[in-house]
């Protein structure tokens, strides 16, 4: 369970480090307007989805059994956690996080990291479909620029309310949005060495600001952003707060989990590295842990952040370091200009990323698999919308689990990480 920044280090030079920090920076680009847009959509404020950047970030990469896996809030989460703060308030999800942290810590000691390989693959397609549906319906508030009161969690009475609102469209926030929208993968395509998720937002948001138009901006809607991290503090702890928070708290953990091991397997792929799974949910744990005395979100591996790590050069978790450092020092001397973006672009970031969630490119394998794959994906994904996270997660898995009984000798394909 050594950490992978231990062995690395063994072999560091000059050449790697300034790959590192490169890698680290461009990193930490893409990863302010990802984390302010994670946090806002989950129900929290911009400035917890920075603190879980730093904090979650620094510790995945200081104790993570991955060279170049980077952490941090992720789009996986949203749904759990804006229905924990809609149900327990933020306090409540604070502790979740924690307790979450210390099963990791747990798994990790008991070396469950390879247990990922019994999960079906059609229950985490289907989970990973319907979290990217949530997703979506949760940003057209936003990029359409609606009116509304607070937004119901529940998938229908979202819709009712998003449709009850449809005569306050603004036509300024819609534009900003499209221009988002199409502006990403442009820059993926032509420019893909650019942070270009950052570059989008900032030219709709500059276009906001010089043209003067009525759209809301973070700052507008939630103030300055914090120049420093909160000091530390555990939260209220008592047998009843955590019995009724276990059952998130396990949601969180297993997300945090299996997305930070699959996330950490297409990394191997990327590099032609070999992770270390226990070191992995140790880091995990430690990070979540961390991310709670400091008021932040859960956090695990995110993949769009580590393959942009990949590109720009990152070699060694020292990358990830230097991304957390990065995240920090930009929440410190330019949150002022951070504030100025507009939330329409950063909804259409958030709509583009639970638009890859679901990858559409696989669509066809999917249709094309076996009945019981294709019904099991299609039950998680309808009660991963229409219903509560862990009944269907439960679900899943427990029929998912009987069909793989009844098919001795079937071979699951390897199952590919979004980019999320």
């Amino acid at each position: 369970m050594k950490p992978k920044l231990l062995t690395t280090l063994e072999e560091y030079d000059r050449v790697t480090f300034k790959g590192d920090i490169l890698a680290g920076v461009t990193v930490a680009l893409v990863a302010v307007p990802l984390s302010i847009a994670i946090a806002i959509a989950s129900g929290a404020t911009p400035a917890v989805g920075l603190v879980t950047a730093v904090v979650a970030g620094f510790f995945i990469s200081l104790l993570g059994g991955s060279r170049v896996q980077i952490g941090g809030p992720t789009g996986a989460f949203i749904v759990v956690v804006y229905g924990v703060i809609a149900q327990h308030g933020y306090q409540g999800l604070v502790t979740a996080t924690l307790m979450a942290g210390v099963i990791l810590l747990i798994a990790g000691a008991f070396r469950a990291g390879r247990l990922v390989a019994h999960v079906p693959e059609a229950v985490i397609n289907g989970f990973t479909i319907g979290i990217g549906v949530i997703i979506g319906t949760s940003q057209l508030k936003d990029v359409l620029g609606l009116k509304t009161g607070p937004v119901p969690a529940d998938f229908v009475p979202k819709l009712e309310t998003l449709w009850a609102a449809r005569d306050t469209l603004n036509v300024s926030a819609v534009m900003i949005g499209l221009m988002t929208l199409i502006l990403i993968p442009l820059f993926r395509k032509w420019a893909p060495r650019w942070p270009g998720l950052i570059v989008a937002v900032a030219i709709g948001s500059a276009i906001v600001a010089l043209a003067g138009l009525p759209v809301d901006t973070i700052f507008s809607r939630y103030g300055a952003l914090p120049t420093q991290l909160p000091m530390p503090q555990l939260p209220t702890l008592s047998v009843p707060i955590m019995i009724n928070l276990l059952p998130s708290a396990f949601i969180i953990a297993f997300l945090a989990g299996i997305e930070s091991l699959l996330s950490a397997m297409v990394a191997d792929r990327m590099i032609g590295s070999k992770h270390r799974p226990d070191a992995e949910l140790l880091a995990q744990g430690v990070a979540n842990v961390g991310s709670a005395l400091f008021g932040g979100l859960p956090a695990t591996g995110a993949i769009a952040r580590t393959a942009t790590n990949v590109r720009a050069g990152g070699k060694t978790p020292v990358a990830g370091v230097v991304h957390a450092i990065a995240v920090l020092l930009m929440m410190m001397f330019v949150g002022g200009l951070v504030g100025q973006l507009a939330m329409p672009a950063l909804a259409a970031l958030l709509l583009m990323t639970a638009y890859n969630m679901t990858e559409p490119h696989k669509w066809r394998e999917y249709a094309a698999q076996p009945l019981p794959d294709r019904l099991l994906l299609l039950l998680t994904l309808v009660l991963t919308v229409f219903t509560d996270l862990t009944i269907a997660i439960g679900t899943g898995v427990a029929v998912g689990l009987i069909l793989r009984r009844l098919r001795v000798g079937a071979v699951d394909e390897e199952w590919h990480q979004p980019d999320r």
